[in-house]
């Protein structure tokens, strides 16, 4: 690099090469995604520290995609550009683990139903949501750390409506193997890892609903996985897609809508999918109603003027 570039201290995002009307279309569309996103996850998030039934491993890991989620498209959404790509990286990979958690809870109540309590205990439970957490934190950090090293001395737009890790590595005016080798690694290490470890649980899974000779117990059994390989599938393939995949500047559009739909729409229907299909969470809300009703009655009696 010669003395006479200068740095750049400042990255513009480019967004999508829409026209204004379609751009402003698109603004309200993703807000409204945007809120009922959070309401969606705020009322699982509710329903499961209010409601002493879902105290369970279960709902734990569940309550945790749900704080994942509402930071994961908040993450994209508000504007906190200074923290928005160490902020991505650490939800995105929190979720991947929290999904292979959840995967072996299932594993464990299904195929060790009589030992369940012993293995997922709380103190189990905590350690594994925590190493998720700390896991994702210093996949992100490394990540960070190695692309502060880097020069940016050259173009400053960001073909992304984020500044994703990718894109921002496309500018830097120094040789970036190392980045897209720990990219790659790390999409290995959170992608490809965590979905064969989730297949193996599946296929176990699997075989011991088979066994079951109440074809009851397999419905109720099939009921049980369905939402969570649901929530697995729409986001390990789309993520794999996106990170995996050969680079293409041809593709660059479609890859950031493709990132939009995981990075939003994602953590608007794992809430719907959890719930809809789940009906402890639907009884808990069900519940929840109707002692908000009750309350709101005995308000309404106690305001009434009785005769002297």
């Amino acid at each position: 690099m010669g003395d006479n570039q200068s740095l750049v201290t400042e990255f513009i995002l480019v967004g999508f090469q829409l026209s204004v009307e379609m751009e402003v279309l698109l603004f309200w569309i993703f807000s409204l995604f945007y809120l009922f996103s959070l309401l969606a996850n705020g009322m699982i998030l509710g329903l499961i520290c209010l409601d002493p039934r879902l105290h369970t491993p279960m709902y734990f890991f569940l309550s945790h995609l749900a704080v994942i989620d509402i930071s994961y498209a908040s993450s994209n959404l508000l504007n906190m550009l200074e923290n928005l790509m160490a902020l991505y990286l650490t939800f995105a990979a929190a979720e991947c683990r929290i999904l292979v958690v959840m995967s072996y809870d299932r594993f464990v109540a299904i195929c060790h139903p009589l030992h369940y309590t012993v293995i997922m205990n709380w103190r189990v439970c905590t350690v594994l949501a925590v190493t998720s957490w700390a896991c994702a934190f210093s996949l992100a950090l490394i990540n960070l750390i190695l692309l502060l090293r880097l020069p940016f001395c050259g173009p400053q737009e960001v073909n992304h409506f984020f500044c994703e890790i990718l894109s921002v590595l496309k500018l830097a005016c120094a040789d970036t193997w190392i980045n897209e080798i720990f990219v790659f690694a790390g999409g290995v290490f959170v992608l490809v890892g965590p979905l064969s470890l989730m297949l193996i649980s599946y296929m176990r899974i699997l075989l011991a609903i088979l066994k079951i000779q109440s074809k009851e117990g397999r419905k109720k059994a099939f009921a049980t996985c369905s939402s969570h390989l649901c929530v697995v599938g729409l986001y390990f393939g789309i993520a794999m897609v996106v990170y995996l995949v050969p680079d293409n500047s041809q593709r660059q559009e479609q890859q950031k809508i493709l990132t939009l739909f995981y990075s939003l729409f994602n953590p608007l229907l794992n809430p719907l999918i959890y719930s809809l299909q789940n009906a402890q969470v639907k009884g808990a809300l069900y519940g929840a109603l109707q002692e908000k009703r009750t309350c709101e009655r005995g308000e309404n009696f106690g305001s009434v003027d009785l005769p002297l």
